[in-house]
This record gives structure tokens, C-alpha cells and sequence, in this order.
């Protein structure tokens, strides 16, 4: 998808904000297996000069950098939530009773730019503010709970399968062609989150089962700024993500895996490779929604087979009584780094282009013209967007080296440890570069 296809407003790009189609420039001026050599060898460049840092007291004083600098007043707490409650009131009305198109609708801009596009990007860039701005917690506080013990065997697993549930959706429906349908599954989410508070309780619904709150809270550990008990602190960034205390179980690396999957496959069913495994299941007799559906299970669980598999290979390297369950732990939270930075390349250009277009629908959201003004993002920005995406790699890198050597005292077995992740990224990054490569378009029979 390119940048002109976004200053067209289609509503099929709109609905994709998180994936990896549209993060690069169009086409390339050099061979594609070049581009995507390039690319894996930066990462694996990168991972050689990681190795020399072995000095582990420098290592620590990176992590532990930062001061806390004071925490966010009552007032800004009560103007964050006062937020949060508005625009959802403007999503639903505008969803219900505004303009059919999707370009034209409040409701579409401010999920989709607003908060999908512009939003979640603070979250690493900055600090996860949700718990405060979230409106459906808003809510729920406001709400007697019965309080029923949530189900240690359920863990986080529910934000798994919503994670990757509301992305199938997204794939699937026409959520940004349909104000009316978004809405409704607003409103199903609203729902379905209050009323889970209601039954457990509002923080621990939102804190083990809720999709979106465990999404930015984890895109949360990426930024230089963290709620702690005593105000905000500042840090470098991702320096959140070497403390893996909140990886509680493989509900948590699968739900990192997911994070990171979703963003290619989102981008994956735009490409013509993609078409052609549809058509060919589609011939066969499969409905549209079962080839999506074996896609998305089938590629989320080689995602995860392949993260296991190069954390068996760092085991095995390392030569240590490390349980493979804790190295998994302990490294998926790099990978959050390298999620961040798909997010920001694919998004940047499409919130700036689209910014004048949310002011204005969002001005007379029942009534808008029937042209918003439309800002022309300039082609050399599509490198910004590989450098976004080549930072998160760098990021992720740095973190798996800064991790290893805080889980082993050798030095070289902190290095030999590294080896079966940075394999991995290498290979993610060179598929999600081809991704970019390849022209994009709306997945097919839907």
C-alpha cells in the first residue's frame, strides 16, 4: 500500500494501521534480494558490535539510568478519563448517525488515525497512559464487582485470543467501509470488557484479559517514561523491556509473539503470494473466512514454533541449566522493540497526511465536507519509515544483549546465547522487508 493510496482515503487502508505493507517507499532501486540481504545483515551487523560491549557494569548502568520526575495530578488524571469518556461518545454517535463513508465518518478517523494510528504510538514513544484514558475502565471503576478469583489456568490467554481475534475482524469486515459496523463492535467490546469487570474486577480484567490494555501496556515497556509507586520515571528506551518480572508464563511470550505477528500478517494478506494461496483454497472448496482463519492460526503458531526454536538454539549454544521456558521469558519482550518500530514506519504517514482530514470530520462530525482537506506527504518520507523499522531492530538487539548478560556470567556464554534470537530477527526482518517490497492491495474475498 503506498503513500498515495492512503491520501486517497480508501477504507480498506484505513482499516490496515497495523501492519507492515505500506511502511517503505513504492518500488525499489535496487534488486529486491539485495534490499532484503542488506537488511538482515544490518541486524546481524549490529548483533557483532553488541558483542564487544562486554563490559556488564556499562551494561547496568545503561538499564538502570533514569530518575523519577514527579507523577501526573489529580487534574490531569480526571482530564485524561474526561478524554477517554468523550471520544468514545463522539465514536458512537458519530458511528451511528453520521456519514455512510468511511473517509467522511468521525468514528472511522478517530479509531483508525486518532487513536489506532496516533495514539498507540505514544504508548512507546512516550508512556502508556491507558489505564487513565481508557473509557470502558472508566466505566467499570464506576461499577460494583462481584469479584469472583479469576482463573489462575486462564492467565493472560484471553488477551491472546482477543488479540488476535480483533485483528482477524479488522482483516476479515469492512470496519473502516462500515461506520455502523464499527460501532457495533465497539459497543461488543465495551460490553464484553464491563462485563468481565464486573465479574473479576476492573483492574484484574484489564490487567490479565483484556487485549488492548495488555497491547499498550506492553508497547508501554518500549517508552522512556513508567508509572512507578513513587511518580513517573524517566529512563532510555527500552531499557523497560530488559526486566521480564511482568513475563509471568508462555501466556506472555505467546502474547508477545502475537503482537509481533499480527503486524505481518496484517501486511501479508496484500500481497499477490497471498492470493494466490487464497485462490487456490478457495478453489478447493474453503470458505473465505476459514482461509483467513487457517492463516491466521497456522501462521501465529509457526511465529511461535520458530521463537521457541531459536531460544532452544540459544540453550543449546549457551550450554546452560537455563529452563528453556525462562529464556523464553526472558527474551520475548525484545521483540516488542522490533513491533514498535513496524507500528511507527506504517503509521507516521498516514496520521500526518490524514491530521487535516480528523480535524475537519471531527469539527461537524455529523455533517462534514464532502472533501476534507488532505495534507501530500512528500516521497522521501518512505525512509523514515525504513529507519523506524531498522531502530526497533537495533533496539530489539541491544536489549537481547543486555538481557544475556544479565542472565549469564560468562561473557561468552552471554554472547553464544544470543545467537538462536538474532537468527530469528535476522529472518523476521528479511520477511517483513519483503513484505514492503511486494505491491500492496486488499486481501482477496473479502
Amino acid at each position: 500500500m503506498s503513500l498515495l493510496t492512503l491520501l486517497s482515503l480508501s477504507g480498506r487502508a484505513l482499516a490496515h494501521a497495523g501492519g507492515v505493507r505500506g511502511a517503505g517507499a513504492g518500488s525499489l532501486a535496487v534488486p529486491t534480494w539485495l534490499f532484503l540481504a542488506t537488511g538482515g545483515g544490518v541486524i546481524g551487523a549490529s548483533f557483532l558490535l553488541a558483542s564487544f560491549v562486554t563490559d556488564r557494569a556499562y551494561v547496568r548502568r545503561l538499564d538502570a539510568w533514569g530518575d523519577v520526575v514527579g507523577g501526573p495530578g489529580r487534574l490531569v488524571t480526571l482530564a485524561g478519563r474526561a478524554l477517554g469518556l468523550g471520544a468514545l461518545a463522539l465514536v458512537l454517535v458519530a458511528g451511528a448517525f453520521g456519514p455512510d463513508v468511511g473517509g467522511r465518518n468521525a468514528a472511522v478517523l478517530l479509531v483508525w488515525v486518532a487513536w489506532w494510528g496516533a495514539y498507540v504510538a505514544t504508548a512507546y514513544l512516550v508512556g502508556d497512559a491507558w489505564p487513565v484514558v481508557n473509557p470502558f475502565r472508566t466505566i467499570a471503576i464506576a461499577l460494583p464487582s462481584i469479584d469472583r478469583p479469576y482463573p489462575d489456568s486462564w492467565g493472560r490467554w484471553p488477551a491472546v485470543v482477543g488479540l488476535l481475534a480483533l485483528v482477524y475482524l479488522e482483516v476479515v469486515t469492512p470496519l473502516a467501509d462500515d461506520p455502523r459496523l464499527l460501532t457495533a463492535v465497539v459497543v461488543a467490546y465495551g460490553l464484553v470488557s464491563l462485563a468481565g469487570s464486573v465479574v473479576f474486577g476492573a483492574g484484574t480484567w484489564f490487567a490479565n484479559a483484556d487485549p488492548v490494555s495488555r497491547l499498550l501496556a506492553a508497547y508501554g515497556r518500549v517508552a522512556p517514561l513508567a508509572r512507578t509507586d513513587d511518580g513517573l520515571r524517566l529512563r532510555l528506551p527500552g531499557m523497560g523491556l530488559t526486566d521480564a518480572g511482568w513475563m509471568r508464563g508462555r501466556c506472555d511470550v505467546a502474547f508477545v509473539v502475537a503482537v509481533l505477528f499480527v503486524t505481518t500478517f496484517d501486511g501479508f494478506v496484500g500481497t499477490a503470494a497471498w492470493a494466490e494461496f487464497a485462490r487456490a483454497l478457495f478453489l478447493a472448496g474453503l470458505h473465505p473466512l476459514v482461509i483467513y482463519a487457517t492463516g491466521m492460526v497456522g501462521g501465529f503458531a509457526l511465529f511461535l514454533a520458530a521463537y521457541l526454536a531459536a531460544v532452544r538454539a540459544a540453550r543449546r549454544y549457551a550450554d546452560t541449566f537455563v529452563s528453556t521456558a525462562a529464556l523464553a521469558r526472558r527474551f520475548a519482550p525484545s521483540l516488542l522493540a522490533i513491533a514498535a518500530g513496524y507500528h511507527l514506519a506504517h503509521n507516521l504517514g498516514s496520521v500526518l497526511a490524514l491530521a487535516p482530514t480528523l480535524v475537519t470530520v471531527v469539527a461537524a462530525p455529523l455533517s462534514p465536507p464532502p472533501s476534507p482537506p488532505q495534507l501530500v506527504v512528500p516521497g522521501w518520507f518512505g525512509g523514515v519509515g525504513i529507519a523506524a523499522v531498522l531502530a526497533g531492530h537495533l533496539l530489539a538487539v541491544w536489549v537481547a544483549h543486555a538481557t544475556a548478560y544479565d542472565l549469564f556470567p560468562d561473557r561468552l556464554q552471554a554472547i553464544r546465547s544470543q545467537y538462536g534470537v538474532t537468527a530469528a530477527m535476522v529472518a523476521y526482518t528479511m520477511v517483513s522487508l519483503w513484505i514492503i517490497t511486494r505491491p500492496g492491495g486488499a486481501p482477496p474475498f473479502v
